[in-house]
């Protein structure tokens, strides 16, 4: 296992580049985000440890951080500020766009894996936002209307993309259907379902092999998948351990069972949903399957609230970071069976 320090700073998102193995940005926060800077780390993995190649520092807090899909060097964060910048690591100090739309925090970004000239963002303020480099302001506004954790597109489609947010509800944007009273919404999936309260959903990720199963979680501490195609069903499979809020979920870009969480217990874990093990299906009709914890990664001292897997080499890598000042590059493996 492998540990930089954020010395000042608190961990809020990490991210594996996508054309490097040997590099994780890391968005950070002074005083857990509360107020104060923020600060952006380009780590470079080396045979003498974790090494910081560059910093920015950033006058609000920076809650998410998503690397370009198609420059090798540019990267986007999110602030807590309400704006959006985007670095260049080639370049020093300063960002080389920067975008003041969003009227509260921005607390997710993500780009567009398909359509590489594109990116989402989320923000307290109700919305989400989605943005291409060359313009300086936004593409598409679309409405939700409530407290929105998280933003993400599907892997594999150009024009999908998914929010989760604090009324409990996963919802699904087409942006090839006609713009109307619905804004682009397809589909508004309630999270929780009877015994169980609605409570805020802080994160989700699509499946990278399975195209309708995406993953939730948050405050009431269970992760469930859902098959977006049966919205009605429920749950695919429901994953219960955590003591306290789920923070982060991140689908293995390896297996197509597996994925990893971040919580406020203080623990990553490894989990496997079930699906290897059958359809799911009983002559009773679909059954929510029970998914099984493979390892927990106790290292981290403090709430841990970013994860993210290792695109190349060996399958099982990946890093963590956390209010704890740390990142930990640690592999999953490791773990499993513990």
């Amino acid at each position: 296992m492998l540990e930089f320090r954020t010395e000042g700073f608190n961990g809020y998102g990490v991210k594996y580049s996508p054309f490097f193995d040997s590099r994780i940005a890391v968005a950070t926060a002074a005083n857990f985000g509360l107020v104060g800077n923020g600060r952006l780390y380009i780590l470079g993995l080396t045979p003498n440890g974790i090494v910081a190649e560059k910093w920015f520092d950033t006058q609000d807090s920076l809650y998410d951080i998503s690397w370009s899909e198609s420059h090798e060097n540019q990267l986007v964060v999110a602030s807590g500020d309400g704006s959006l910048k985007l670095f260049d690591i080639a370049l020093d100090d300063f960002p080389v766009q920067s975008w003041q739309e969003h009227k509260r925090e921005v607390f997710s970004v993500h780009w567009n894996l398909v359509a590489k000239d594109t990116f989402c963002s989320s923000s307290w303020d109700g919305t989400v936002k989605i943005w291409t480099p060359t313009r300086p302001t936004s593409v598409l506004t679309l409405p939700t209307h409530c407290c929105t954790y998280s933003s993400a597109w599907s892997p594999h489609s150009p024009s999908i993309l998914s929010a989760v947010a604090s009324d409990s509800f996963l919802r699904l944007f087409d942006l090839r259907s006609p713009p109307s009273a619905s804004n682009h919404l397809a589909l508004k999936l309630p999270i929780h379902s009877s015994p169980h309260p609605p409570s805020e959903a802080l994160t989700h990720d699509w499946n990278k092999y399975r195209e309708t199963v995406v993953a939730v979680a948050g405050v009431d501490r269970l992760i469930r998948t859902f098959d977006i195609r049966a919205p009605g069903q429920g749950p695919l499979a429901v994953l219960a351990g955590h003591e306290y809020a789920v923070r982060k979920l991140a689908w293995s870009p390896h297996l197509p069972d597996v994925l990893l969480s971040a919580s406020y217990d203080m623990t990553c874990r490894v989990w496997a949903d079930g699906s290897a093990l059958g359809d799911g299906n009983t002559p009773l009709g679909p059954a929510v399957q029970i998914g099984k914890e493979l390892g927990r990664m106790p290292r981290h001292t403090e709430f841990v609230t970013g994860v993210d897997w290792c695109l190349f080499g060996a399958e099982g890598w990946c890093a963590s970071c956390g209010w704890d000042e740390r990142l930990l590059v640690w592999d999953v493996r490791a773990i499993m069976g513990r």
